[in-house]
């Protein structure tokens, strides 16, 4: 099964975790997509910009779309590491996860600007990671 990812580009952390799975990707399971790319509502016109700037959005190659730590989780299982993030999905941690989660990313520029120095990244900071080197 392979996926699509959603990501902000602009987001110093985010950009910095599709990174991380990027490297692992040696399979090509995952495509990623910076939702800040100037054709992207022409290409993605089934992805509400709106919402993905609020949550982080997943597609699968079967057409389901997945929303926040259920892509991370989705994400990082297809590149053999579910270690990471197994315990966002134990039950009763679920929940607790999925709100921290939403708190981080209405907040992610924030969060960003105190963990990295930098609020948001141009687009000269930006790569198309589906691009090996």
């Amino acid at each position: 099964m392979k996926l699509k990812i959603f990501y902000d580009g602009q987001c110093p952390l985010c950009l910095q975790e599709m990174r991380s799975l990027q490297r692992k990707n040696v399979d090509n399971l995952i495509y990623f997509v910076d939702i800040n790319r100037v054709d992207f509502n022409e290409r993605y016109p089934h992805i509400d910009l709106e919402k993905a700037k609020a949550i982080l959005h997943g597609e699968d190659d079967r057409g389901e779309i997945l929303l926040g730590l259920d892509v991370t989780y989705r994400a990082w299982t297809l590149v053999g590491e579910k270690w990471r993030v197994a315990p966002l999905r134990w039950p009763l941690v679920d929940k607790a996860a999925d709100k921290a989660y939403l708190v981080f990313a209405k907040n992610r520029f924030k969060i960003s600007r105190w963990l990295t120095g930098q609020e948001r990244l141009n687009c000269d900071q930006c790569a198309d990671l589906n691009k090996r080197p």
